[in-house]
């Protein structure tokens, strides 16, 4: 089977300086997979790079076989990837109804319809201006408009960055439902290290730019004093089992 991502031997950073260094993943259709570590691992950079948002210093990235090293931003999402940013990419002087209506729609309003059905909270908010969205709806409208063009691959960046764990809850079960339902592949960077691992199949631990950590996600679960050694640097490289 193609993968849906695959990244080999990506290498990015600012000004010259690698700040994800010799990274690697492959994940099928369907597959999730959370991104873990401390701030200034690596991880948003790790997104960045595979949108094309920040140049590669080297490696190769491809979704479904095809090359998107290289191309633009929105080359890369007409493709089928996307990215739902650490600030939500919203606009607060819009309403909940224009964005979704300015989002690309796979199918016009069937696709808009679907998205509203996973997150029916923002029915009745549709005329609300964003600026006035709770944190927790300002992300499901986020996510809403994202998958209104059907991604192939979606890349979430801090999910749950100013949200109250049960806001947290409610979401990421969305997430593993989108990937199951339609086969969608997700990269989902997260710091709820336990929430996270409960929606995943895979799961790595980034740490100054390289992976100190990866497998399995029940396997990561069930080992926390690898994950923390992982986390904190403790770990020069390591796969858990399973």
């Amino acid at each position: 089977m193609t993968a849906a991502l695959e990244v080999r031997g990506l290498c990015a950073g600012y000004a010259g300086v690698p700040a994800l260094r010799d990274f690697d993943l492959t994940l099928q259709p369907g597959e999730v997979l959370t991104l873990l570590g401390a701030n200034g691992a690596g991880k948003t950079t790790a997104l960045l790079a595979i949108v094309g948002a920040v140049a590669p210093m080297a490696g190769s990235v491809t979704c479904f076989g095809e090359e998107l090293t290289g191309r633009r931003v929105d080359q890369v999402a007409r493709m089928g990837v996307a990215l739902v940013p650490d600030d939500r990419g919203i606009f607060f002087g819009l309403t909940v109804g224009e964005h979704l209506r300015l989002a690309h729609a796979a199918d016009g309003d069937a696709a808009r319809e679907q998205a509203l059905e996973r997150f029916p909270q923002l029915r009745p908010l549709m005329r609300r201006r964003c600026g006035l969205l709770s944190g927790g709806e300002q992300q499901m409208l986020a996510l809403a408009k994202v998958l209104v063009g059907r991604p192939r691959v979606l890349l979430i960046d801090e999910m749950s960055l100013g949200l109250a764990p049960l806001v947290v809850q409610r979401l990421l079960p969305v997430i593993r439902e989108l990937a199951s339902d339609h086969g969608t592949a997700v990269v989902l960077v997260e710091q709820h290290v336990d929430l996270a691992l409960q929606v995943a199949d895979h799961a790595m631990v980034l740490n100054r730019g390289r992976v100190t950590l990866a497998g399995r996600a029940s396997a990561l679960q069930a080992d926390r004093a690898a994950v923390e050694a992982a986390y904190f640097g403790q770990l020069e490289s390591a796969a858990a089992a399973g």
